[in-house]
């Protein structure tokens, strides 16, 4: 039999619209032609659960420093044994991914080395961290003392008669080389701690699978849920001012959330108003520095640039509270449950095994946070100013004639971006006009057909010969890309029409209908008890996550955003179902088993139990499971 594949990047054409594309990219961000046996050697997997739209050419950024530095930090900083870092490529505008192992006869020479470096952060990690925060803050506060301003008609005197030597075209040129510079450096910090939180988890997983054969996934990773992390603050501002705004009685101004200068008047003019907005202003530095993308895109929505967006989510609360509807995550519940769980286990071991398996999860548990709290300080603070500065950086470049929109500019490389800036500020100094303005009008407007065009089309899910296994840990654990999961993609699931499949991601049984979501911008659509299915979701729909029965991803393992999301919100999720999205249709009724991993789309359901949640846990601890079997067996029996 031919063993199936994926199709090769060096046969797929683009669309009409699209020829040329390539001429968008760095050349060694696409598939070169006199690579490509080396090329279509590897397999390629689609990066959807970080860039699920189309890539223009600035926004390269994100992928190049951030996989960039994953990779730093996996085989020069700390060298994981089995685990370099991941090779990228773009492909008809989308980012696909190819993970690179280490040779087997490398591994255990690189063991020792690993233990040195990572033990040396798990054994003083408190202490790093808060040296963590205060380089990454540094960092931040350093990319917000940045500005592109025009330059003026001519050097102030002051310049001149204080023998300064410079003129503002150097400050402009440096701010720039600043605004890379500084970022990149953040992607760094990203990664220090980030990996080792991995790998703590991953080697309580492990350990968990060699001594109790047979854990659901699911049972390993409620052992270290229920945790306190700064990932979720922001939301919990928002709930906490919804509450506030009922106890002041200010609750009636959040009619007109859509124009915030009114909202926030109409509060200040209350009685109590000023105790509302003094509690507002709080936290919105910084909890506000927040995205409802991924902070990947020039266009993600930032709370702090549209305060819409949170005040409109404090209303949608504020709806709740006055219903008497609970609103906080049920920490609680999930605490609980993680020690039950861990209890039961714990029962099972030997002595020794206890003392190792107490060691791995307490380690698991201090370093976990940092998995999701990172994404706060780089993903969306970091990332957030730096798309300010770079906006700022383009008007100031569109009013100068370079391009006729503010945003043009996200349509060049960043390389050009910096050759575009000299021929700026060389036009300026030699008194003539710049030949950017003749240029780059015409080409920015054939940039953004080709875009456009790539835009319309979906990515393949992967590329080339799958390998038999997926065996590489970060592959199987933050994507969800397992050897089942590949069959999904080449229809080779033995599914039922109907049924899709994926990782069993967050725990529960959920009924309701579908609420398909491609894009941040559709989050006002969600209505209470929906089943949301997205291609990916963002940690930052917190807020609607207390109207949504159950989550769908296409994309996504164990250790993805919407994975942890949904366990701290103590909901049902499916992640990596491939496909789901684009095959299930908003209004069918579905059925989502985050115990085993599937959804279905259910036909016939009685309309009197329409509405309804069912949420159910199986076989996550051994005295569940016995209880379970015991009144399964007395059923049959009866």
């Amino acid at each position: 039999m031919t063993e199936k594949s994926f199709p090769s990047p060096y046969d797929q054409q683009p669309a009409a619209a699209a020829e040329g594309w390539k001429d968008l990219y760095a050349y060694n961000l696409v598939f070169q032609e006199n690579r490509r046996e080396v090329e279509e050697a590897k397999f390629w997997f689609c990066d959807s659960q970080h860039w699920p739209t189309v890539t223009k050419p600035f926004e390269t950024i994100g992928f190049e420093f951030a996989v960039s530095c994953l990779g730093q930090y996996n085989s020069r900083h700390l060298l994981i044994p089995p685990a370099n870092g991941i090779e990228f490529r773009i492909h008809n505008g989308y980012v696909f991914m190819s993970p690179v192992g280490v040779p087997e006869t490398e591994i255990a020479a690189r063991v020792p080395e690993f233990m040195a470096r990572a033990g040396h952060y798990f054994q003083n990690w408190d202490g790093l961290l808060e040296k963590w925060q205060g380089k990454i803050r540094g960092t931040i506060d350093e990319l917000g003392a940045l500005s592109f301003e025009a330059l003026p008609a001519a050097v102030p005197l002051e310049d001149v008669t204080s023998g300064k030597g410079l003129g503002p075209n150097d400050t402009l040129l440096g701010n720039f080389d600043k605004l890379i510079s500084l970022t990149y450096r953040a992607w760094q910090y990203h990664f220090e701690f980030l990996n080792l939180g991995y790998v703590a988890y991953l080697d309580f997983f492990s350990f968990c699978k060699e001594v109790f054969p047979g854990i659901p996934d699911q049972a390993v990773a409620k052992m270290v849920q229920g945790v306190d992390m700064e990932l979720f603050r922001p939301d919990d501002e928002l709930k906490k001012l919804a509450k506030l705004a009922v106890e002041l009685g200010v609750d009636g101004h959040f009619g007109n959330t859509e124009d915030p200068e009114v909202t926030l008047a109409a509060i200040g003019s209350s009685s109590r108003g000023a105790e509302w907005l003094a509690a507002w202003a709080e936290a919105k530095d910084p909890w506000f520095n927040f995205t409802v993308g991924n902070g990947f895109y020039a266009h993600d929505k930032y709370w702090l640039d549209h305060l819409e967006l949170p005040l409109g989510y404090i209303a949608d609360y504020i709806v709740r509270v006055q219903n008497g509807v609970g609103i906080d995550r049920p920490v609680a519940e999930l605490i609980a449950e993680r020690d039950r769980i861990t209890e039961e286990y714990s029962e099972l071991l030997s002595p020794e095994q206890l003392a190792a398996f107490q060691g791995k999860l307490g380690l698991a548990r201090q370093v976990y946070p940092y998995v999701e709290n990172h994404n706060f300080y780089i993903e969306h603070w970091t990332m957030g100013v730096f798309w300010r500065k770079a906006r700022q950086l383009s008007k100031m470049l569109s009013d100068a004639g370079f391009w006729p929109e503010a945003n043009d500019m996200f349509y060049l490389r960043r390389d050009e971006v910096r050759e575009t800036l000299f021929d700026y500020v060389t036009g300026w100094a030699v008194g003539a006009p710049a030949i950017g303005p003749d240029y780059w009008p015409d080409e920015v407007a054939r940039r953004r057909v080709i875009v456009d065009a790539l835009s319309e089309e979906r990515p393949q899910p992967a590329l080339n010969t799958p390998p038999a296994v997926i065996t590489e840990p970060f592959t199987l654990m933050l994507w969800g890309i397992t050897s089942d999961q590949i069959k999904n993609w080449l229809g080779d699931s033995d599914a039922p029409e109907g049924e899709f499949r994926g990782m069993a991601a967050s725990s529960g049984v959920a009924e309701g209908p579908a609420r398909v979501i491609s894009s941040s911008d559709q989050l006002s659509e969600v209505q209470e008890g929906d089943i949301l299915v997205a291609p990916v979701t963002a940690p930052s729909w917190g807020p609607i996550f207390g109207k949504i029965r159950a989550t769908v991803t296409d994309i996504g393992g164990m250790m993805s955003h919407a994975a942890i999301v949904c366990r701290e919100y103590g909901m049902p999720a499916v992640t990596g179902t491939g496909t789901a999205s684009a095959q299930i249709k908003t209004g069918q009724w579905l059925r989502v088993d985050g115990n085993n991993g599937t959804v279905t789309i259910v036909e016939d359901h009685d309309d009197a139990v329409a509405g309804l949640a069912h949420e159910h846990d199986l076989a996550l601890a051994p005295a569940a499971a016995a209880q379970l079997d015991a009144v399964l067996a007395e059923s049959s029996r009866a």
